[in-house]
């Protein structure tokens, strides 16, 4: 598949994954997009379907070219967005409250590294926060879980820096420094094709619900503390 082919396939619809789910055509992928009679089979044999691997690595290019945004979101996996719709969702997670709220303390000091010097591959960040190694794998985990989650961080591409590829990561706010200054005022065409997205796929709908309660009920209780704080 074209890169070009690709990033049209997310402008139509918004929202993608890679590959879908247990073949299932909702939510919409990718994969399910480009070869809508084909199920797609996760295997990296001899045997298997080149175009398995085709779209792994297009997914890479993809997110590198800037002209769609790239977020391990929906349920922790590999997540497209249209720049419109992007903005949306950034809007969303905006009127929620302060999406830095009710982070946890490594997540925060890894967003404060990119917010250095962006992208960083995931490899180099563990180094630089002392989460390097099995015993702090499921920690570095859950910190970038919450970064993904709040669509803080994006992704844009990877870096060879050992025996496997690294995930380069950028924090949002570098990365699409207009959409992210313009999260407080998302035009309306962007806000009516996010509806239009959600509309379409519930479960793409849910986990956004999901990440924005996150926020307004972190930010919710800190209120309160703040409040009982003042009595």
């Amino acid at each position: 598949m074209k890169l070009a082919r690709a990033v049209s396939i997310v402008d139509r619809l918004g929202i993608a994954l890679v590959y879908p789910i247990d073949n299932k055509p909702e939510p919409p992928s990718l994969w399910s997009a480009a070869y809508p009679r084909s199920e797609m089979a996760w295997s990296w044999n001899e045997d298997s379907d080149p175009r398995v691997a085709e779209v792994w690595h297009l997914r890479a290019r993809l997110a590198s070219s800037s002209e769609v945004a790239y977020a391990k979101w929906f349920r922790g996996r590999a997540t497209f967005f249209s720049l419109p719709v992007f903005q949306a969702v950034l809007g969303r997670l905006a009127k929620a409250g302060n999406p830095m709220v009710g982070l946890p303390p490594e997540s925060i000091e890894l967003l404060e590294r990119l917010r250095e010097i962006s992208p960083r591959s995931t490899k180099e960040l563990r180094a630089e926060v002392g989460l390097k190694g099995k015993p702090f794998q499921s920690t570095f985990t859950h910190a970038m879980k919450a970064l993904w989650a709040r669509l803080l961080i994006v992704g844009t591409g990877e870096v060879a820096d050992g025996a496997f590829p690294s995930l380069a990561v950028s924090a949002t706010e570098m990365m699409f420094e207009d959409l992210w200054n313009g999260r407080r005022a998302v035009p309306r065409e962007a806000d009516a094709a996010l509806d239009e997205v959600l509309a379409r796929s519930p479960l793409f709908a849910k986990e956004l619900a999901r990440s924005v309660t996150s926020v307004h009920d972190a930010a919710a209780l800190t209120r309160r503390a703040f409040d009982d704080d003042e009595l």
